[in-house]
């Protein structure tokens, strides 16, 4: 009912929030002579903040027609060359010329935590230089129809494996945030069963492998309520017309507010920092606030059983660095990995993803050898920065295509020439 109760507030704004848009656009007007004073941008400002306020923000366009590689621009277009009803898988194809060389391949596992995929438009901008790029473009809950089925955590673990299948050996998965633990859960399932797709090499960024270790604000949630809790308090039904009318979800509303009440000092100020760049005319300033928010408010719903059995696993029962995860009734046993090469990555500050959760994944897979394992911690990012950022940009993205690189190459046997005598040279 109170998913409906939003719905009906949404629709009840909507006269008011055209009229302030309507509003914005007279007071914005170069040939209304209020528009260069004062008076005029005050009146401006405050219907553009009402109008932002109270509108559904839609799904972000990825918005990366080129690259630059080697100094030259390549144009990049984006292509669907999987899907299924929660997933497309995009490609990011570069226009190349035939003489350039192999490029590492790297499939990034989106986080299915309520933001959408571009989320990651900066992790994907800063590897297209250097490696051949695919995404995973989650879908909407609400957008999906009841009759397309379920979706869970197996569900989650098998879209990652009919993945790797499809772009073959070689590939190397870069997993930020939450789906660190079905990768990782993947990839052991795929070594288990002597899969000659597993990945080359497998990134985990600021994920929650381990929430006893370092617990932050979230983790202690979870772990203070119930499950039932969470099913009483955050599930509800689809209402219409939405296409997925009546499925059960964990709505992208009620996600944002969770976000955004961990730090709304913050957000508060930067409303009325957005207020005052307008009304000083600071265009640059009040564009990058505009950038931001539109993505950062832009969320979606995520299917209830993906979001329980998510809460459940991973940070009640902590069931995978336990050894007790089950993937289709199966033990999930992550010593099973010895092919697959790991870095871990981890933000100093991260106040979601604790320092030393991620680090984790070193210690559940004991039977990768040295020689195919990393650990970076970069200093001075919160969980933002572990994937975006001018740091990530410098520090960490190089460090996952030279690890990618390294541990994608093809291995050529050595060619040995025979000589009398029998010998070899």
């Amino acid at each position: 009912m109170f998913y409906q109760l939003y719905e009906m507030n949404h629709a009840v704004m909507a006269p008011f929030r055209a009229t302030a848009d309507a509003m914005r656009l007279a007071y914005g007007n170069p040939l209304n002579p209020l528009t260069h004073t004062v008076v005029g941008r005050t009146m401006a400002a405050g219907f553009e903040v009402f109008e932002r306020a109270t509108r559904r923000y839609g799904k972000p366009a990825f918005d990366l027609p080129t690259t630059q590689i080697a100094g030259q621009t390549v144009a990049v277009r984006e292509e669907i060359v999987w899907q299924k009803p929660f997933c497309n898988l995009i490609h990011f194809a570069r226009n190349l010329s035939a003489d350039h060389g192999d490029d590492p391949k790297i499939l990034i596992v989106a986080p299915m935590s309520g933001h959408y995929a571009t989320l990651l438009r900066g992790t994907v901008e800063a590897l297209l230089p250097s490696a051949d790029v695919y995404i995973t473009d989650w879908i909407d809950a609400r957008m999906v129809p009841v009759t397309d089925g379920a979706f869970d955590l197996d569900d989650y673990i098998d879209y990652v494996i009919e993945m790797l299948h499809h772009l073959g050996p070689r590939t190397n998965v870069v997993a930020v945030c939450q789906p660190s633990v079905p990768v990782l859960a993947a990839v052991a399932v795929m070594e288990a069963a002597g899969d000659h797709c597993a990945p080359a090499s497998m990134t985990l960024m600021g994920g929650p492998i381990d929430t006893r270790c370092n617990p932050t604000a979230v983790n202690e949630l979870a772990q203070k309520k119930p499950l039932e809790w969470f099913k009483d308090n955050v599930i509800m039904n689809v209402p219409w017309p939405q296409p997925g009318f009546m499925r059960a979800v964990y709505p992208g509303f009620l996600q944002l507010s969770g976000f955004m009440s961990m730090n709304l000092d913050r957000h508060m100020i930067a409303q009325k920092d957005f207020y005052m760049h307008l009304v000083k005319n600071d265009g640059d300033s009040a564009e990058r606030h505009r950038d931001f928010y539109d993505e950062y408010l832009a969320v979606m719903d995520l299917t209830a059983e993906f979001y329980l059995q998510t809460v459940d696993t991973v940070f009640i029962k902590h069931s995978l660095p336990k050894g007790e995860m089950m993937h289709r009734g199966k033990r999930v046993d992550t010593a099973a990995i010895r092919k697959v090469a790991l870095l871990t990555v981890e933000g100093e500050n991260d106040d979601i993803s604790g320092v030393g959760q991620t680090k984790a994944a070193q210690t559940i897979s004991p039977n990768i050898p040295d020689d195919k394992r990393m650990h970076y911690l970069q200093p001075d990012v919160g969980h933002y920065g572990v994937f975006n950022g001018s740091r990530f940009r410098k520090e960490i993205a190089p460090r996952i295509i030279a690890f990618a690189r390294k541990h994608s190459e093809v291995v050529k046997p050595s060619i040995k020439r025979v000589i009398k005598g029998g010998k070899s040279a």
